[in-house]
């Protein structure tokens, strides 16, 4: 009974850890860029988009381009931010005794 009383108390402290965890992600902001640094995409850790920056020498441009340099840019930030959820999760399961075998689901 004792080993499943530590690890009921392992899960309580990592859904703890796991709630400040998602509290900093939504106040981390990441940028994602495009086109050598031309588009420049702001967003937080709940996905907002904070800021939309693009070169002054886009403007002259196709609309067709800047449309996809903006798509880009935010896929690039988005691949940042999963990056960033998944490491801080990693580095959060390590810390704690898991089953062998155990496997997180992302």
């Amino acid at each position: 009974m004792t080993d499943f009383n530590e690890l009921m108390k392992q899960a309580r402290q990592m859904q703890e850890q796991l709630q400040r965890a998602q509290q900093e992600a939504a106040n981390t902001v990441l940028v994602g860029e495009s086109g050598a640094g031309l588009v420049r995409v702001h967003m937080n850790g709940r996905h907002d988009v904070q800021k939309v920056e693009l070169d002054s020498g886009l403007l002259t441009e196709d609309k067709d381009v800047i449309e996809d340099l903006i798509a880009a840019a935010i896929n690039d930030v988005v691949k940042k931010l999963e990056e960033k959820n998944r490491d801080n999760l990693s580095g959060m399961a390590s810390g704690f005794k898991l089953p062998e075998g155990f496997k997180f689901p992302f």
